[in-house]
């Protein structure tokens, strides 16, 4: 696990006291909120419909159990006891007070965390791939290169105030368990031609208004090289990137609108100049920063666990836990545990303080002090002792965290909603949790299968609506909340948009529909077929008649 250098340890601290500056200046008045707002956005925090909000960064979702700790404090003291885990493997909180935020970003950088890179329009906390370094696919770990082009884009002079958000994401493996093709920049190691480590690029992706699914720009750019490319692209975007309209200043909306080849032409023409500059990635740093990432001292041990084979047989709960929320690890003899934030009707992506303390302690004592933020809203232990499962599964089931429906239906992704965010048009949480409660049935949910349901409030698209499996979108209809179902979505290395099947819903019929819709895959699914699968066989049309009973009417 990386750890902060003098120079991360004083530009977190100088950030810090500016900040504490600038609220007390807006405590004062001497600072109008429209004044306050690009101040406070450089430093995670939101205005939202009740209070302020902050979002800590978590890059590419790895913390320690002292990390952990820290925000069960932060909600416990500064909040109101809980905190939420988004997509980007940050947390939330939604309730601090205004005067509160230096004390929390204090106590944030007294266990090398902050909050920087969290709004804004700048290159935002970079994800990755919750399994790096465990999986058994994965060419390389990509964690070292998040963490190289976090120190890269963190303050980047030139990349300070871009047109908009910008957002990075890095896998290891062929199979894309990071969602980069939703990314403005995503990036899958590869080999390249001399066998040595390449990037595969992808540009131009990104949801909300506008969706994009990425192109690939760059099939394999040398590694010593990936900060010019990335630089390349950048600033071709800067320069050429919309300013006059919000909703069209993405680097999606300049590569569509250019072209692919156009602005390859133009990432190429910087790119040539950019790798004579100094900004090869130096082999020596490379390695340094590696060493941060050295797998664990692992134990020599057998393949088989007498321990988990004993558990799962004398406990039903366990062994559905096992074969839904157990991953296999590529060192013999361990695993990465799932720990679902998706209990029954629960709200997606919160946790409780004193769950965090708990897994915590579960990371500490089992897990090489490690736990891991996901994509998906859930954590995760990388590396534990396939012996030690069922006990690790016991303390879960005391804290209230052992729900074993990782990637099933009622894993659902959702953002917060109208609930808390003032650009939101309907709430998410309800429905959300109404459909958790009408699909709680784990045999139910087990024999859907795999099956990603993505929720937003709005066009925003923070919960991701777009790559669903099922999607859900909330909409305003002259002041009422109604949703808009899409089918087909897919954020893995076979991205895709859903497709609107027809006429929104109200609020109350989203989860009876959702069962219809699973309902009728049981009924035409082949031997072995998923739900995606079976989408891309037959088109949406089965499940468009499942919504509506061949009523036709599109919103």
């Amino acid at each position: 696990m990386y750890r902060y250098d003098e120079f991360d340890a004083a530009l977190v601290r100088e950030r810090i006291a500016e900040f504490s500056d600038q609220v007390g200046r807006r405590v004062s008045g001497a600072l109008s909120e429209d004044e306050f707002k690009p101040l406070r956005l450089m430093n995670g925090v939101y205005l939202q419909l009740h209070a302020y909000m902050l979002r800590v960064a978590v890059p590419y979702g790895v913390m320690s159990s002292r990390q952990l700790r820290a925000l069960a404090h932060i909600a416990r003291t500064y909040d109101k006891g809980y905190g939420h885990f988004t997509t980007r493997t940050n947390i939330q909180y939604n309730w601090p007070a205004l005067t509160d935020l230096p004390a929390i970003l204090r106590d944030l950088a007294d266990v090398e965390m902050h909050a920087i890179q969290t709004s804004g329009n700048c290159i935002r906390n970079v994800t990755t791939d919750v399994f790096a370094g465990c999986a058994d696919d994965e060419i390389e770990d990509p964690r070292p290169w998040c963490e190289i082009i976090r120190q890269w884009s963190t303050f980047h002079p030139e990349f300070s105030f871009l047109p908009r958000k910008f957002k990075i994401a890095v896998i290891g493996a062929e199979k894309d368990r990071a969602a980069i093709r939703t990314h403005d920049v995503g990036l899958q190691i590869v080999r390249g031609a001399d066998g040595g480590t390449a990037f595969r690029v992808f540009v131009g992706g990104g949801q909300g208004r506008l969706p994009h699914i990425a192109q690939e720009i760059g099939p394999a750019i040398p590694a010593s090289n990936l900060l010019a490319y990335l630089t390349a692209i950048l600033r071709a975007w800067n320069l050429l990137g919309r300013r006059d309209n919000i909703h069209k200043a993405r680097i999606k909306i300049l590569v569509a609108s250019l072209g692919l080849e156009a602005f390859r032409e133009e990432v190429d023409r910087h790119y040539a100049t950019l790798r004579q500059e100094a900004l090869a990635i130096p082999e020596a740093e490379a390695q340094r920063i590696k060493a941060y990432f050295a797998p664990p001292p692992f134990a020599t041990l057998d393949r088989k666990s007498d321990v988990f084979d004993q558990a799962a047989l004398k406990s039903r709960d366990f062994a559905r836990f096992a074969r839904n929320n157990i991953r296999r690890h590529k060192q013999t003899g361990y695993a990465s545990v799932i720990i679902s934030l998706k209990p029954r009707g629960g709200v997606p992506g919160d946790i409780t303080a004193a769950q965090m303390d708990g897994v915590a302690d579960l990371a500490e004592r089992y897990g090489f002090d490690e736990v891991r933020a996901a994509y998906e809203q859930n954590l995760v232990l990388p590396h534990v002792r396939l012996d030690d499962t069922p006990e690790i599964w016991n303390r879960l089931v005391e804290l209230g965290l052992a729900t074993p429906n990782a990637d099933l239906v009622t894993d659902i992704i959702a953002c917060p909603g109208l609930d808390y965010c003032s650009l939101a048009n309907a709430r998410s949480i309800p429905v959300a949790q109404a459909l958790s409660e009408r699909l709680a049935d784990p045999d139910y949910q087990e024999k859907i299968g795999p099956l990603r349901v993505n929720m937003s409030g709005c066009i925003n698209a923070c919960g991701h609506h777009h790559v669903g499996h099922i999607g859900v979108l909330g909409v305003d209809r002259k002041g009422e909340e109604y949703y808009q179902i899409t089918i087909g979505g897919s954020p893995d290395e076979n991205a895709a948009l859903g497709q609107i099947v027809g006429r929104s819903l109200a609020s109350e019929e989203v989860a009876p529909a959702m069962q219809r819709v699973l309902d009728r895959y049981l009924e035409i699914r082949l031997d072995g077929e998923s739900f995606i699968e079976a989408v891309r066989r037959t088109g949406v049309e089965p499940f468009k008649d499942a919504i509506y009973g061949g009523v036709d009417a599109l919103a």
